[in-house]
């Protein structure tokens, strides 16, 4: 479903010195420094796979998965997602992926939360049927409907990130890209999230990519975990092989912590 070979991605960042004069001879001569995002990573994802995409920030997982997403073109490499390149065909693309930014929204502001699902039904040009089939789905297993006429402004954070969800799944995309989705949730938010996307998988067979911080979320969600470096792939395999590191930690956050100190691991600038 998912090919990536040889990826690689970099940005141009911008430096100078704090005060007046340098910001004056900033307008002169820029001084930029090449920051490498993603370095020749290769991977492959099946239908019906939960993936946790794990790594400092800065490692290149925000930046993968909006390439996978085609919001971003690579530098050079070559990616395929149910058998389209994303950047080159992104109508076809958009029509059957579901993206979820834990620290953007997809909705609009300062209207009714059914306002934007209603906008997103027309951008997607959703069928009326599937629409209501989904909508009312989702309403019940996300608990939305004390939400959908409320202004997006005045939701709380796992409020919002339930209608997020919920926005990215009323077309049935095969793909949910979630990055970061549970970040500054509180605890209940973050259960009721997980055994939502692992219904989801279970009873749709929607693959997903998650990219999180929290091994929680990884230890409960994902079969499969690859491992993002310094814009390298570092691991691919299962929590158990991540477990095998420390057999004896404490806490999921020490078992990380030896994890990224085990293959040398730096947080980045670019994501």
């Amino acid at each position: 479903m998912i090919t990536v070979k040889n990826l690689t991605k970099t940005y141009r960042v911008s430096r100078r010195n704090a005060g007046l004069l340098a910001a004056v001879k900033a307008l002169g001569k820029r001084e930029t420094e090449t920051i490498t995002a993603l370095d020749n990573i290769s991977f492959t994802v099946k239908s019906g796979e939960i993936v946790g995409y794990i790594g400092p920030n800065g490692a290149g997982k925000s930046s993968t998965v909006k390439i996978l997403s085609g919001i971003l073109t690579p530098d050079s490499g070559a990616v395929t997602v149910n058998g389209r390149v994303p950047w080159k065909q992104r109508k076809k693309h958009v029509s059957e992926i579901g993206v979820v930014f834990g620290q953007r929204t997809q909705l609009w502001w300062d209207v009714p939360v059914i306002d934007s699902f209603e906008l997103l039904k027309d951008i997607y040009k959703t069928d009326d049927a599937v629409y209501r089939r989904n909508l009312t789905l989702l309403t019940e297993r996300l608990d939305l409907s004390q939400l959908l006429r409320t202004p997006t402004r005045q939701l709380s954070l796992g409020q919002r990130m339930r209608c997020e969800i919920a926005a990215s799944l009323l077309h049935d995309p095969k793909i949910l890209f979630l990055d970061e989705p549970t970040i500054g949730l509180d605890a209940v938010s973050k259960i009721a999230i997980r055994n939502f996307i692992k219904e989801l998988n279970r009873e749709k067979g929607t693959t997903v990519i998650l990219t999180t911080h929290d091994m929680q979320d990884i230890e409960a969600l994902c079969e499969r975990i690859l491992l993002i470096g310094n814009g390298r792939i570092l691991m691919d395999g299962t929590f158990e092989d991540v477990k095998s590191i420390k057999p004896d930690y404490k806490s999921l956050d020490e078992l990380a912590f030896h994890l990224y100190k085990k293959y040398g691991i730096t947080g980045g600038e670019a994501e």
